[in-house]
């Protein structure tokens, strides 16, 4: 029993892995099917989901609660810029890709230099961050002239190889690329002393600062890479397109196993987050409820699983009762009170 609690306190994506198969389970059961096609459509959904949350497991990594609250502004922003720059054409694409990209690192320096320089909440910092790119997109907006996208990124996006999506296949690798920063680089490491104690780390000589940096700029990159393959994948952009995934790219963070106070994260759990949020969706969709519904669920679902993790690590965090009483009590006569 001790060696199965030690393996999931070392491996949280486990407690993910176990929903996506239940609920999947339940799912084929009650619609009485199981097809590659389903399959498919839930990886395809969950892929683009996975980047964004991949993004925002970096910002979390950081502690203290930061969160990047601009990445559903960014997704859309960066859509627009790809489909205008792009226009349909390959030849032109790289220049879009290039140019909403670099749009998505900046906001994320934007956003550190409002956190990490001038002591602003990541929460309001980057919200506030959001409402400019809503402003950028309704201007980039009128500039639209039509939707058209590039055969290259539709391909990316809506492809197949074999019976298996592109997009699933790019998730994937972004999936093993953040799991070795996070694991084996120094950077992983400083992400990780950062968010357990910020002046610990400070202490031991970490750049808390440059870290966090490069965490928001990681969150904006991803975000934009998403919005752009969005962009091919429902042809074209709108308004609002990237606000599923504020929620969403959170709760797959925690619902993955990555602790939502930092020093912790879990790419593979981010990955298995995103995919059964994407089949608590499905399952909605089925039973008939409103959008409304949905993302009160959702936003149960997630809320739970926060309550679960603030309560342990309170406790962890709690002195035991000897120390507590300890540090109530009054110093013993003769001895004097450091």
């Amino acid at each position: 029993m001790r060696a199965l609690a030690e393996f999931t306190r070392r491996h949280r994506w486990v407690w993910a892995a176990l929903g996506v198969a239940l609920l999947w389970v339940a799912l084929n059961v009650a619609m009485e099917r199981f097809s590659l096609a389903s399959i498919s459509g839930v990886a395809r959904s969950a892929s683009f989901l996975a980047i964004v949350a991949l993004g925002q497991m970096f910002v979390v990594a950081t502690g203290r609660g930061n969160i990047d609250l601009s990445v559903a502004s960014v997704v859309t922003l960066s859509a627009f810029i790809t489909v205008t720059l792009a226009d349909g054409s390959n030849a032109t694409l790289p220049l879009a890709l290039g140019a909403a990209l670099a749009m998505g690192a900046a906001v994320g320096l934007v956003n550190a230099l409002l956190v990490v320089r001038l002591g602003i909440a990541a929460m309001i910092a980057t919200l506030a961050m959001g409402y400019v790119l809503a402003t950028a997109t309704l201007m980039v907006n009128r500039s639209v002239r039509g939707f058209e996208t590039a055969p290259a990124l539709d391909w990316l996006a809506s492809g197949r190889v074999g019976d298996v999506p592109v997009i699933a296949v790019l998730a994937c690798a972004a999936t093993a690329l953040a799991a070795f920063v996070v694991n084996r680089t120094a950077f992983g490491q400083t992400l990780s002393a950062t968010g357990q104690n910020l002046r610990a780390a400070q202490l031991a000589g970490v750049r808390t600062g440059r870290t966090t940096t490069a965490a928001f700029v990681i969150s904006g990159v991803c975000a934009a890479l998403a919005g752009a393959l969005l962009s091919a994948n429902v042809g074209g952009a709108f308004l609002d397109m990237g606000t599923p995934y504020l929620l969403q790219s959170v709760g797959a963070v925690v619902l993955g196993g990555s602790l939502i106070f930092g020093g912790f994260s879990t790419a593979l759990g981010t990955l298995l987050g995103a995919v059964l949020l994407v089949l608590i969706v499905t399952t909605m969709q089925i039973w008939g409820l409103p959008a409304g519904a949905q993302d009160v669920v959702q936003g149960v679902v997630i809320v739970a699983v926060l309550a679960l993790a603030g309560g342990s690590a309170v406790r962890r965090r709690r002195p035991a009762p000897q120390a507590e009483r300890a540090l109530h009590s009054p110093p013993a006569p003769g001895k004097v009170e450091d």
